[in-house]
């Protein structure tokens, strides 16, 4: 009799023991042990858990995501983080994956505000919806977060505004609305990347505030004029983008200020007025492009005497007279001048109805110049 108690005791010790191996080994697979630091553990934690919310992978991205060594997998990146002197995750670099989530919602929250050693975040043509949520902007050593071409939307992201080390802000073709907060351009940022959302309203005030090297505002709803503390950033703006929104008035003299200046684009607004003198002083402009707008008068031969400029664009405006240094640059396919209303010159506003139309199937930016940055960011893909 005691020796099948014992039996039998040491039958269910021993299913209690095949249990335990089994409900571990169930764990292994969830929380796997062995990390090189607890900051990989947490995450590899976070991860996974933004993992369970993806329902559209058509890369396969996440079938790398396995196992406990969280810097083999794509899209992550791992450093030693100085303050902790432990590894950790220090990027994330989504550019392209089109991940979507389930039910069509793939928030950014309990995955970029736990990621808490990020330096970088590229989520570049995905479907991330949302906004930007709390906590994200405490992040120690965040330089660089690019949002583009995903399905976020609501107000303007406050939480960026917090993000004092930001040197990258890109978040062009999303649907962010209302207003631009005029601290944004107190962001100590090299890179404002703004347009292709409905954002609307004024530019503020404290654009010159801003050290950013390439803005742009283009493709969206902003009215009114152009700040005149535009020209306060002439040491530092090298790149603007205005077009194709609803600005109105004149231009402000302290544009002529921009002395770094390369690009300069307000085409397909409101603007009127003659185009300032000062602009002779936008030495280092290569491209100037003011066409699509109600600007009148002469054209400056200051303007046309610029010594780096690869091409004027001032077509459909109401432009009354050129000098002969602009003439040169018609001549030379540098001054784009046409539908305008200068009595000599061809394709004018005076022609008829059937030849103008056919100079307005256009309906794009018409000035081509070296390359520019920021002319890269009116396409959704990454830069």
């Amino acid at each position: 009799m005691m020796s099948s108690n014992i039996s039998f005791c040491a039958s269910i010790l021993f299913s209690i023991c095949l249990l335990h191996l089994c409900l571990q080994h169930d764990q292994v697979e969830a929380q796997p042990g062995g990390f090189a630091s607890p900051r990989l553990r947490n995450a590899f934690n976070v991860i996974q858990n933004f993992k369970s919310k993806i329902q559209s992978d058509p890369k396969r991205v996440t079938a790398t995501w396995v196992g406990n060594n969280v810097c083999n997998y794509t899209g992550f990146t791992c450093a030693v983080v100085p303050d902790f002197k432990q590894r950790s995750v220090i990027g994330v670099d989504f550019n392209g994956f089109l991940f979507g989530g389930k039910g069509s919602r793939l928030p950014l929250g309990g995955f970029i505000d736990k990621l808490d050693d990020l330096v970088f975040f590229h989520a570049n043509s995905n479907n991330f919806t949302g906004t930007v949520p709390p906590g994200t902007a405490k992040h120690r050593f965040f330089y660089e977060l690019d949002l583009s071409n995903n399905k976020l939307s609501g107000a303007f992201p406050t939480e960026v505004l917090a993000a004092s080390n930001l040197t990258f802000l890109d978040l062009r073709f999303n649907t962010f609305n209302n207003s631009v907060p005029s601290t944004v351009f107190n962001l100590d940022v090299d890179v404002l990347f703004l347009n292709n959302n409905n954002l609307f309203q004024q530019i503020p005030r404290t654009l010159g505030s801003t050290p950013a090297h390439y803005i742009t505002f283009a493709n969206n709803k902003f009215s009114g004029t152009i700040p005149r503390s535009i020209g306060q950033a002439s040491n530092t703006l090298y790149e603007v983008l205005f077009l194709k929104n609803g600005l109105s008035g004149c231009l402000p003299m302290e544009i002529g200020n921009l002395k770094q200046s390369t690009v300069f684009d307000v085409s397909f607004n409101q603007l009127t007025g003659p185009i300032p003198l000062s602009f002779g002083c936008l030495s280092n402009v290569q491209l100037l492009n003011l066409a699509n707008n109600k600007f009148y008068g002469a054209v400056p031969e200051s303007v046309c005497q610029l010594p780096k400029l690869a091409k004027l664009t001032l077509a459909k405006n109401w432009f009354t007279q050129v000098g002969p240094q602009c003439r040169k640059l018609i001549r030379k396919g540098v001054l784009d001048i046409k539908l305008n209303c200068i009595l000599d010159l061809p394709n004018q506003r005076r022609r008829s109805s059937s030849s103008t139309s056919s100079e307005e199937k256009s309906d794009g930016p018409q000035a081509l110049a070296p390359a520019p940055l920021s002319y890269r960011t009116l396409v959704p893909h990454r830069l």
